[in-house]
């Protein structure tokens, strides 16, 4: 398994804005070549077991992938599991091969067969499926293949706004 480097950890930490938690290689990078995506354990080191193995980092393409989620991209993606046997099929695959990565980390009973972003039912996060099909590459995930096509224009040096917090204010990610 390859090592994550301090640098990287650096940058990551910017772009979150606080510490990165559970990462354990930069599984993608930007054009500019700064950490994309991260990969984490599937048990941060407080012991909290956490699904999401393909972290999107970079703000630019967070919010590119923001954009997508906000114009209702999720709902019609869900549909159309729905509507497309091959569509969900190829769906259902990108989860098994999901689980399969996490699990080449490390085994955590409270997670087992889930895996993230809403698959293989139904897309929850949008965030999730593009980071999983930046780290893994083309076809294996088939609404992650559609979204990067705003991450074309992610220079990686835009301010970075601090980390992602739910309603409640807890912090999300890595």
């Amino acid at each position: 398994m390859p090592q994550v480097s301090e640098q990287d950890l650096a940058v990551v930490a910017e772009q979150l804005g606080r510490p990165p938690r559970g990462v354990v290689e930069v599984a993608a990078r930007c054009v500019c070549g700064r950490p994309l995506v991260v990969r984490t354990a599937p048990r941060l080191e407080d012991g909290t077991p956490f699904p999401t193995t393909f972290y999107l980092t970079c703000p630019p393409a967070v919010a590119a992938v923001s954009t997508l989620e906000a114009s209702g991209a999720m709902k019609e993606m869900t549909a159309r599991v729905a509507d497309d046997a091959d569509l969900a099929a190829a769906y259902r695959a990108a989860h098994e091969d999901y689980l399969r990565r996490r699990a080449e980390l490390g085994e955590v009973p409270e997670i087992e067969g889930i895996s993230a972003g809403g698959m293989p039912d139904r897309v929850k996060c949008l965030h999730v499926l593009v980071a999983h099909s930046l780290a893994v590459g083309p076809g294996v995930n088939p609404f992650g293949d559609e979204a990067p096509e705003p991450l074309s224009r992610c220079s990686g040096r835009a301010p970075v706004r601090g980390a992602r917090r739910t309603a409640r204010g807890a912090r999300v990610g890595p």
